[in-house]
């Protein structure tokens, strides 16, 4: 008898979350399905919740188990939450990678960076082209986004057709990029569309969505009326933002500097991939000092408030010899990503403190976003018309109520967040299985887990100090009365006014003369003692209840 071969769809990253995306797509017998993997991205971690971490990256140990199994890895575009894990997850699951050529620009470099080798990354033509990836065939079809050459993935299986929708919106006038085309769109589905894998994360916005090329004129009329030093920010991958606010600036008789390693990459690469062909002449930082500030405009990475970005530096002081004052105007042309919230308005705030006219898009139409609205999510329904819809790329409440809106039109909408093994095949597809997944925290050149202890430690740390005990034992195990304390992050005295290092080591003298001949023999047991003694002390001190590492170290007799 032959096993039923199933075809199933896993979230490692991205539904539940915005950013990090990761997607694993199978098809086979039960467990022997042959895999293909969608975007591999980051995530971005906050001072609050991951002290010191550089990278989030998804947890892929469930993929890296089954890597005999992984036919291809499928990028969709080239923001950081789809291809930033690449070149430090690569390693482990050693598949070859295919991606259109704006996206194999970054993904080679990435693969470089990590010294694995660039020749793996495949630039892959937009549809009709395919890719045949073990009992997949796949196709990019172009679709509108903030970056150029997104597209959606058409996943073609024995059990009919899965569309990917990556992240996308509909714009027929993208002013850089390819347009969405209503022609393409009917054709892919007009076979029919199994399941639909469709962007979550503007499901609440109910106004149409509006086209980059909507932005021009409003950003060229807001910069012709500035009259000193304008600076703009916005994401340094909307390389068709960038040559609007170019293009603006030109048209207001100013010379253009971009600031920032990621954008001069972005629009390096635009320029090398063919999609950017017009992008107005630029000065470098050095020459733009001797440019009059009513005649120059910067364009600067840290729209969303990175504290060694451009934006930041300009709001602490000066950055490459140039510095904001009064009168001059900085536009934020971006849209702050939840949790960004705070350090983008701390930016606010100090360039606003230096007498800088601060501009966002609550000011005037000067952005627009870069994922489908309601109605956007409306019209691809229409249009693809599949028969299961499984939203992704967003947090609980977009997952649920996009999925709520595909079964008020008559689809099959299931919620599957990261770790749902969903089963597409069939006729009642669900979701099967349950895995544990959670992330991977890249620190410094370590990757860590989330749960290994090592963030959660950092975080004691830094809320409640620590206080360091030498002691030394000699050779018949007695503990020499005087010991060495050194604090860090605690007040040097004590609410009373008394020296904290004098009171702690006080208390652990009077603690070491009454410490018994079976304790000063274990080391462990020393350390302990020592430990509930500190904390006590600095509780009744200070109120706090410090982290205590004792060192202890033995004599040895001759």
């Amino acid at each position: 008898m032959t096993a039923r071969h199933r075809l199933i769809y896993l979230p490692l990253g991205g539904a539940g979350e915005i950013g990090m995306n990761c997607y694993v797509y199978g098809y086979g017998p039960e467990g022997e399905e042959r895999l293909i993997v969608v975007d591999i991205g980051v995530a971005f971690p906050d001072m609050d919740g991951q002290p010191g971490v550089d990278l989030i990256l998804p947890d892929i140990a469930w993929l890296a188990e089954r890597r005999d199994r992984i036919d291809g890895i499928f990028i969709t575009h080239a923001h950081e939450d789809h291809v930033g894990s690449l070149g430090h997850l690569w390693g482990a699951l050693r598949a070859p990678v295919y991606c259109r050529r704006f996206t194999a620009i970054h993904a080679m470099r990435k693969m470089e960076e990590q010294g694995h080798p660039p020749e793996t990354v495949q630039v892959v033509a937009p549809y009709p082209a395919t890719v045949t990836a073990g009992p997949f065939t796949v196709s990019f079809a172009p679709i509108s986004h903030s970056i150029p050459e997104s597209s959606a993935l058409l996943i073609d299986t024995p059990d009919g057709r899965v569309v990917h929708s990556g992240d996308f919106k509909i714009d027929r006038d993208p002013v850089v990029g390819e347009p969405f085309d209503d022609a393409m769109w009917a054709e892919i589905a007009k076979d029919g569309v199994r399941a639909y894998i469709c962007d979550s994360t503007n499901v609440f916005s109910r106004h149409p969505g509006r086209s980059e090329s909507q932005l021009p004129e409003p950003i060229t009329e807001l910069i012709r009326g500035a009259r000193g030093l304008v600076v703009a920010t916005t994401f340094a991958s909307n390389v068709a933002r960038l040559k609007t606010l170019a293009d603006a600036a030109v048209a207001a008789g100013r010379t253009v500097c971009l600031m920032g390693r990621a954008m001069k990459r972005m629009t390096a690469a635009a320029v090398e991939a063919g999609v950017l062909t017009d992008f107005p002449a630029t000065v470098t930082p050095e020459d733009a000092t001797e440019i009059p500030r009513e005649n120059l405009m910067l364009l600067v990475t840290g729209s969303q408030g990175e504290r060694r970005a451009a934006s930041a530096a300009l709001s602490r002081g000066s950055y490459l010899g140039h510095e904001l004052g009064e009168g001059d105007m900085f536009l934020f042309s971006s849209k702050t990503i939840p949790g960004n919230e705070v350090s983008v308005a701390r930016i606010k705030n100090a360039l606003a403190e230096k007498g800088v006219d601060v501009v966002d898009d609550q000011a005037g139409f000067y952005h627009v976003s870069g994922h489908a609205n309601r109605p956007d999510l409306e019209a691809m329904h229409e249009v693809l018309k599949p028969q299961v819809l499984i939203p992704n790329h967003g947090e609980y409440r977009h997952l649920r109520e996009h999925a709520r809106l595909g079964l008020s039109k008559g689809m099959t909408g299931i919620v599957a967040p990261n770790g749902s093994m969903v089963e597409i095949s069939g006729n009642a597809p669900g979701v099967v299985e349950y895995l544990e997944v959670g992330k991977t925290y890249l620190d410094g050149i370590a990757q860590i887990g989330a749960y290994d202890g090592i963030i959660r430690d950092r975080m004691k740390l830094a809320l409640n100090g620590l206080v360091l005990v030498s002691l030394i034992v000699d050779e018949d195990d007695a503990l020499m009365e005087d010991s060495m304390v050194a604090l860090r992050g605690l007040p040097e005295r004590a609410s009373n006014g008394a020296d904290l290092v004098a009171l702690i080591e006080d208390d652990i003298a009077a603690a070491l003369a009454r410490m018994d001949a079976k304790t000063a023999a274990d080391d462990d047991k020393i350390a302990e003692a020592i430990k509930r003694v500190v904390r006590q002390t600095c509780v009744s001190e200070i109120g706090k209840k410090p982290e205590v590492t004792t060192l202890v170290s033995r004599l040895i007799a001759d």
